[in-house]
């Protein structure tokens, strides 16, 4: 239940998607001066070294940062997640990757608060660690849908929560659409980001069409697949489903992606559309 390990994928074309939609939505919400919330329910160790021998017996961040580390991007989205990870590198290799609760702490401002949760017993002390004398800051050892439940609605009354869930059992893709209606229900303000993998096509849109079909409105779809559809083993691409999304994110996810797709590869599929209207 819990062999998961974020550290075997840290850095790859899914992080690379799951990361840049979340440093625009981040970008966004600090344009106003009023404090929001992030929230993340499925934090890891919020930073990863790609010297590990985890990393390195994968070698996925091969396939995502490790193609753009040191690339000057046009679309400011993408630059601004590209900064991020070059601010942990500072003499120019590429050591250290980001989680998404790891992108918080380095994008949020000292009024914004930070709520993320972690089950694993590896991982969670490590987030700890990463957030140590922070104020406005709660990380708890807590199942990612009780922490919706316990956390929303949070005090202040604008964010974002991100829901990436390993995918790891059966029952993972109904606790995803249940939770995120009771997180809507709680939080009907704030905008919610869903990780989705693409591995076995039918499966996902399954999924895809009973968080539409939950008759929650404005929902944007953003996927990209290095990869075409299989019907084998392994993931071919990754998607966000954005809830709420701000208004500017459609375009300035088209941008990004039309420059960043040439960078992971030849064949590189990508789409922006909006499933559900506001």
């Amino acid at each position: 239940m819990l062999s998961y390990r974020h550290s075997f994928h840290a850095g790859n074309h899914a992080d690379v998607i799951k990361h840049l939609v979340e440093v625009a939505i981040l970008m966004y919400l600090k344009k106003k001066d009023k404090p929001f919330c992030y929230h993340d329910t499925h934090a890891g160790a919020g930073l990863y070294s790609l010297d590990s021998a985890q990393a390195q017996k994968t070698g996925e961040y091969q396939t995502g940062i490790g193609k753009l580390f040191g690339y000057q991007a046009s679309s400011p989205a993408l630059q601004t997640y590209l900064d991020l990870v070059r601010e942990l590198n500072p003499d120019g290799q590429l050591q250290f990757y980001p989680g998404s609760p790891g992108i918080a702490r380095l994008m949020l401002r000292d009024g914004d608060s930070i709520q993320a949760t972690e089950l694993h017993p590896a991982d969670f002390p490590l987030l700890q660690t990463q957030f140590q004398g922070r104020r406005h800051c709660r990380i708890e050892k807590m199942d990612a849908y009780a922490g919706l439940r316990a956390m929303l609605p949070p005090l202040h009354k604008r964010g974002l929560v991100l829901i990436d869930p390993p995918y790891e059992l059966k029952t993972e893709y109904q606790d995803l659409v249940k939770g995120l209606q009771q997180g809507v229900q709680r939080f009907p303000q704030g905008t919610f980001a869903i990780w989705y993998p693409v591995i076995e096509r039918a499966s996902i849109e399954a999924v895809i069409d009973a968080i539409v079909g939950t008759g929650i409105r404005n929902q944007l779809r953003i996927e990209l697949c290095p990869l075409p559809d299989s019907s084998g083993f392994g993931m071919t691409g990754s998607g966000m489903l954005v809830i709420n999304p701000p208004y500017t994110l459609a375009a300035e996810m088209k941008d990004a992606l039309s420059e960043l797709a040439p960078l992971l590869g030849p064949s590189v599929q990508w789409t922006v559309r909006q499933l559900v209207e506001e």
